[in-house]
């Protein structure tokens, strides 16, 4: 194999490594983005569907997941590209990079939003009722109580979640993007090294991902509370 690929110049005054990079930088860009709306949403809308005598507001986060989640993603992606902006004219002013951060980060929310309710629900309901004594309003119960031993339950699945966000990202390429797997395409119809390209690409892709994984893993440990959360899992402490 003639990794000498990436030293070559690409006819624009960069190398093929350097253009491999850049395209590293946006990968990292969209996935980071995507991962910040994907939380803040879902764990709004996971939150919303355990609320207590909220009826409208449950059904409206039922609907919410239901629709993102069983939508393909990069169907979501046309849409929001290619489509709403056909729609409403006011979006044809909003980036291309915001438009696949808004679909990606939707497409999570809805898994993520699962994940954060299946957390709620399997806390004891003393935690609720324990911060009702205190005086608690709904909102403060879920802030002071629910939701931190919540998110400490459901670290693992977030963890794989994340990850799957950022190889998700690879389907930013269908919009011309200049992301990763674009980057591949395009140089390996340039240079018609197709192997080493797209080794290089991978062997990227694995390390972003096993980063997020050993940050994660750091985040949980700090995160884990004696007798509660163990290494295996959920304990039985009290």
């Amino acid at each position: 194999m003639d990794w000498q690929v990436f030293l070559n110049d690409d006819g624009s005054g960069r190398t093929y490594l350097q253009w491999m990079m850049e395209a590293w930088r946006w990968t990292l860009a969209v996935a980071g983005s995507s991962w910040v709306v994907a939380m803040v949403v879902g764990a709004l809308m996971g939150t919303l569907r355990t609320l207590p005598n909220s009826p409208w507001l449950v059904r409206f986060a039922n609907a919410w997941v239901e629709l993102f989640r069983n939508i393909p993603l990069l169907v979501q992606i046309f849409l929001w590209y290619f489509v709403l902006p056909k729609i409403f004219p006011a979006m044809q002013q909003i980036p291309g990079f915001a438009l696949v951060v808004m679909a990606l980060g939707f497409f999570t929310s809805a898994r993520i939003a699962e994940q954060v309710r299946a957390g709620i629900q399997a806390l004891p309901k003393g935690q609720r009722y324990a911060g009702m004594a205190m005086g608690f309003t709904t909102p403060q119960t879920y802030r002071y109580v629910i939701l931190p031993m919540a998110f400490r339950i459901i670290f693992p699945p977030l963890t794989s979640e994340s990850m799957n966000l950022l190889k998700n990202s690879s389907v930013a390429f269908a919009v011309s993007i200049s992301e990763l797997t674009m980057f591949a395409m395009q140089a390996q119809e340039e240079t018609s090294r197709g192997v080493e390209v797209y080794l290089a690409v991978t062997l990227l892709y694995a390390v972003s991902a096993f980063s997020v994984n050993r940050v994660m893993a750091f985040v949980e440990k700090k995160m884990q509370i004696p007798g509660f959360i163990v290494a295996g899992g959920v304990g039985g402490g009290h």
